[in-house]
């Protein structure tokens, strides 16, 4: 007997778990005080900028500062 084709179903898509965003990472706390990590220029606060290699770059709207080279 010939195994029956299953028709493509459309709807909903199932869920899949995505990982949380780390935002808790660009806070540091130095005795009494509350760290932040450098924020976007151009998106402004809450947008937080990535320092990788000597240079600080932003997902959201592809700004990038290079570190001086001393």
């Amino acid at each position: 007997m010939a195994k029956k084709v299953k028709a493509n179903k459309k709807g909903k898509k199932p869920h899949k778990n995505q990982p949380t965003s780390k935002k808790y990472a660009h806070y540091k706390i130095q005795g009494d005080t509350l760290v932040k990590d450098k924020s976007c220029s151009r998106c402004g606060p809450g947008v937080f900028l990535m320092n990788k290699n000597g240079r600080l770059y932003c997902g959201k709207c592809h700004y990038s500062e290079f570190a001086s080279k001393k």
